[in-house]
């Protein structure tokens, strides 16, 4: 299964060289590659939210009845399976690691505070939310920022199609949908979280680009509420640059995947 990921597709060539290094090491077994996890979460000194250096453990590891979230805030082990899933759930921690330790952080808080119960809660919903299917859309332009939460496809996609990679790009950041991506269909959406950006954002190089998101976003996680309608549907292969069949204006008719949406269940 790992072996079907394509690493030329533009929302993963960024994390290409350590994704090959890791699925060379997840085909020799899941020994190998949590051991392979674990010497770059070494070099890098992850820490989750709550300042515990972090590892990676087989899934059968966490303790009966122990929740996912609050075992790794509190130990720093993050149980991981061999599968596609949480193999992009750890690409995420060293591609963002303030944002996955202020996910972490805002779950565990809820957990302490409420426990688990047969839901998770508005708030916790949202934190998974984000961390299973968010985009993260950098923006320097609030025309465009605006034409996402409005639903206005063809402004974002057709008439500010030149504005993409110099005003506005889309980042994936949910481990859930770039599982989905590894197969990518038309209608996959994932849910944008709009990221205020400087101009010279743009001219940065992809490290430096990606270091600004995480601090931005890890700072605004923590210090305010999150909430569902924070988000806006972003149909991903209508990124342009990210679909050939994009190319053409009428791949942006179809209503069932660019739908006109309502804007007054969106906060963004």
């Amino acid at each position: 299964m790992l072996s079907s990921i394509d690493w030329t597709r533009p929302w993963l060539a960024s994390f290409e060289s350590r994704g090959r290094r890791w699925e060379s090491a997840a085909l020799d077994g899941h020994a190998a590659y949590l051991g392979r996890l674990n010497d770059d979460a070494a070099q890098a000194a992850l820490v989750t939210g709550r300042g515990k250096r972090l590892a990676f453990i087989a899934q059968d590891e966490l303790p009966p009845g122990a929740s996912y979230e609050g075992h790794i805030a509190e130990t720093g082990r993050v149980p991981t399976r061999h599968n596609l899933h949480d193999f992009f759930n750890a690409l995420m921690w060293f591609a963002y690691p303030r944002t996955k330790a202020a996910l972490n952080a805002r779950q565990a808080d809820q957990i302490d505070a409420l426990g688990i119960g047969p839901t998770r809660g508005g708030v916790r919903d949202a934190l998974t939310l984000f961390d299973e299917n968010a985009v993260l859309f950098a923006c320097a332009d609030a025309r465009l920022a605006d034409a996402l939460c409005r639903f206005d496809w063809r402004t974002l996609f057709i008439d500010g199609r030149t504005s993409w990679g110099a005003r506005c790009e889309a980042r994936i950041f949910g481990h859930a949908l770039l599982e989905k991506l590894v197969a990518p269909y038309k209608g996959c959406t994932g849910h944008a979280w709009i990221v205020d950006v400087p101009a010279e954002y743009f001219a940065a190089d992809e490290p430096t680009r990606r270091a600004m998101l995480d601090e931005s976003v890890w700072a605004r996680l923590l210090a305010q509420p999150t909430d569902s309608r924070a988000f806006a549907p972003l149909p991903v292969l209508g990124v342009p640059g990210w679909w050939p069949a994009n190319e053409s204006p009428a791949f942006y008719d179809d209503a069932t995947v660019f739908r006109p949406g309502r804007r007054a269940r969106i906060q963004c």
